[in-house]
């Protein structure tokens, strides 16, 4: 009778497959995720890449069937009707106008505000920054009604003043800005109070300097908000000369035989196009800024 012997696995053996296994696992793990990510950016870019490959394109390509991604005779047609026939210079430079004079507002207020919510002692202030949390939570279109009635009673409407005055300042700007300014050591403003500094100058030489990032960020935002805005100018702007490229855009492609969609497809590539160049050019202030101050 033979007698078999069953070697259990060495020490060694077992500790050297454990990692194998894991090793695959992670591989595989990070397989799936990348094809996920990979996905998603698929689904996030598909529109915007059929919004400019449609850009170039005739009408009646564009509601033929089946779709082409690709345009068959590719035309400039459509933005050439924006830049020269539909006055889009006047509406760029409204659209710039507003937009640049609400982030500089937006910068200066809304920073002064955190200031004095983080730094600064006075009665109220708890309850002056829960007013700014609340404000948050209203809808812009709650608003409409009695900010145009107000802006009508001053006599502003069909201006740049009615564009911008309502946007000048707004809580997330606040709240942001807050967020970064508590981080600011007290020591710094003592010192600087020590050697005779007044609020103002302590604001403008101390702490604003150091809050590039969240600058950045808030600037990004407000820009964003602001060019975008279409509801506002479009209640507020009453003649041509005040449209901005939203209104424009809104306008123009609509026709009496329907919506042509190459000329909005275009139109919408010429708004968009100035936000993602600035998003270029400020991302990595954006993305430090949004960490620093722990928006979510």
């Amino acid at each position: 009778m033979a007698i078999t012997t069953v070697t259990e696995p060495s020490k060694s053996a077992l500790t050297d497959a454990a990692p194998r296994r894991s090793r695959r696992s992670f591989n595989w793990s990070r397989s799936a995720t990348y094809l996920a990510l990979t996905i998603g950016l698929i689904m996030t870019l598909a529109p915007f890449l059929w919004m400019l490959l449609g850009s170039f394109k005739t009408q009646g390509e564009l509601l033929q069937r089946p779709i082409t991604w690709w345009p068959e005779q590719a035309t400039l047609d459509n933005y050439s009707r924006w830049l020269t026939q539909l006055d889009y210079g006047q509406f760029f430079f409204n659209s710039v106008v507003v937009a640049l004079i609400v982030v500089v507002g937006n910068i200066v207020f809304c920073s002064m505000v955190a200031y004095a919510l983080a730094k600064l002692e006075f009665p109220g202030k708890k309850v002056l920054f829960a007013l700014v949390l609340l404000t948050l939570m209203v809808p812009g279109v709650v608003t409409l009604v009695p900010m145009f009635v107000l802006v009508a009673n001053m006599g502003l409407v069909n201006t740049y003043p009615a564009l911008i005055l309502p946007f000048l300042a707004g809580p997330l700007g606040v709240f942001l800005m807050r967020q970064f300014i508590m981080g600011v050591p007290d020591a710094l403003i003592e010192a600087a109070r020590i050697d005779g500094a007044g609020e103002f100058r302590i604001f403008l030489r101390v702490v604003l300097p150091q809050c590039g990032p969240p600058i950045a960020t808030l600037a990004i935002l407000t820009f964003l908000g602001s060019w975008n805005n279409f509801l506002w100018p479009l209640v507020v702007a009453q003649t041509e000369q005040m449209y901005t490229l939203p209104v424009a855009l809104s306008l123009y492609s609509v026709g009496s035989n329907g919506t042509y969609y190459g000329l909005l497809m275009a139109g919408s590539v010429l708004v968009v196009t100035p936000i993602l160049v600035l998003f270029l050019f400020l991302q990595r202030y954006f993305v430090q800024g949004i960490a620093m101050t722990g928006l979510k």
